[in-house]
């Protein structure tokens, strides 16, 4: 059975970063066949990373939107948020 190394979380920004580094590599074309299949693996699996945080940021939005569905929304006040800044 082969070992797999662990794979330490990514943080979504980072991910992105990287993913645009590999599209831009790939899209070079001055890649190997080898390298070029390296990269695009590298690249699904990043990919999947991003998919599953998107996820799970979905989901906990509804959860707080439903949580707070009977809260009373408070009113905007452009003059106070401006003054904040």
């Amino acid at each position: 059975m082969a070992k797999t190394k662990p794979t330490t979380p990514v943080h979504f920004e980072t991910a992105i970063a990287e993913l645009e580094t590999i599209v831009a590599a790939l899209e070079r074309g001055d890649l190997s066949l080898e390298a070029s299949l390296g990269h695009y693996e590298k690249g699904v699996g990043l990919l999947k990373t991003c998919r599953e945080q998107l996820i799970a940021a979905e989901q906990k939005v509804a959860v707080l939107t439903k949580a707070d569905a009977n809260a009373p929304l408070a009113s905007f006040d452009e003059k106070s948020a401006s003054a904040d800044d």
